[in-house]
């Protein structure tokens, strides 16, 4: 029964009409609008600096999407904070997909390292793709005498509190990871922070450091020209870069599997459509041959998921870095 039919009966008002006239347009709104999404520019913010090893692969992801969509997609910049700044400021950004978070697995680990938080991932963003890894790589100084990673175990169990290890940063994915080298195998070794990976490569190449699990494009100039040495990935299958080293998963850390991975989130309440959207334009983006080679050549893995299997993995790598940090003892402001 049409509008007309039901006025006519007599069985509705015409004040009680008009609201749901309104309302189902309203409610048409919407879906009208995530099938013409999108209608105009969109702002991807990167939590890194211009030039970091996350911009440049957002930046490689951007531009495919523009193109595919017809539509320029705007990097924004906003490091800080060990990402936090700019997950706050998408976080509070209208939802409706034109304001984009490019992340990095920092967004698992800030919860538990920081006492207060603005922002809380799984209440306050939306996941929309798992996008790629940058593979983290067991290095070591050209002069230590191991060429292996069991020669490294022994190496440094034989020379116990001599050796110390580099990271971007307290906290940082770099830290970690090696804090659970050292843990698993009962080494005796010093943590050394460094603002970012870039100083504390150049101290590892000149010896002030033995060590490190560094992001793969970090290392990878000093590991060709033989000033570093890499002896295992932290992939769970080796890497076609570097097919001759070994994951840490077949030599001595079975199951262990660590990277700086990358995703895409946008504010909660994004229509779930315009979600998919973004979703479908970043996988037929990752599995371009023009994507694939750029982010072969600065190491990194495509990787692609649907949304859901996105936010199950957020909940997971959430649970696994509270444990890691719990055990480390440290604490960020």
């Amino acid at each position: 029964m049409g509008y007309n039919s039901i006025l006519k009966s007599g069985r509705l008002d015409r004040r009680l009409f008009l609201s749901l006239v309104v309302g189902s347009a309203f409610l048409s709104i919407p879906a009208a609008w995530a099938q013409n999404f999108p209608a105009k520019p969109i702002t991807m913010v990167v939590p890194f600096p211009p030039g970091g090893p996350t911009d440049l692969v957002a930046r490689v992801l951007a531009q495919k999407m523009a193109e595919q969509m017809g539509q320029s997609i705007v990097i924004d910049n906003k490091p800080g904070a060990n990402g936090n700044i700019a997950a706050v400021a998408v976080s509070k950004a209208p939802a409706d997909g034109y304001t984009v978070l490019y992340n990095t697995s920092s967004i698992t680990l800030s919860p538990a390292l920081y006492k207060n938080l603005s922002y809380d991932v799984q209440r306050n963003l939306a996941p929309v793709a798992l996008t790629a890894v940058v593979p983290l790589a067991l290095v070591v100084n050209a002069s230590l005498p191991v060429n292996n990673v069991r020669e490294f175990v022994a190496y440094a169990k034989a020379n116990a509190g001599k050796l110390s290890y580099g990271s971007a940063g307290n906290g940082n994915v770099t830290h970690l990871a090696a804090y659970q080298l050292v843990s698993s195998q009962g080494l005796d070794a010093t943590h050394v922070p460094y603002r970012g990976s870039a100083p504390a490569d150049v101290d590892l190449v000149a010896g002030q450091i033995q060590f490190m699990t560094d992001t793969i494009n970090s290392v990878m100039p000093f590991v060709k020209d033989k000033r570093l040495k890499l002896l295992a990935v932290t992939t769970s299958k080796r890497m076609s870069l570097f097919p001759d080293a070994p994951t840490l998963d077949e030599t001595i850390m079975p199951g262990f599997e660590a990277g700086a991975w990358q995703g895409m989130m946008v504010p909660a309440g994004t229509p779930a459509a315009v979600v998919q959207k973004l979703n479908s334009e970043v996988i037929k983006a990752l599995n371009s041959s023009q994507v694939k080679e750029k982010l072969a050549v600065q190491g990194a893995e495509p990787l692609g998921s649907t949304p859901e299997a996105y936010g199950a993995y957020i909940k997971r790598e959430l649970a696994r870095w509270a444990a890691v940090v719990k055990a480390t003892g440290v604490t960020l402001e």
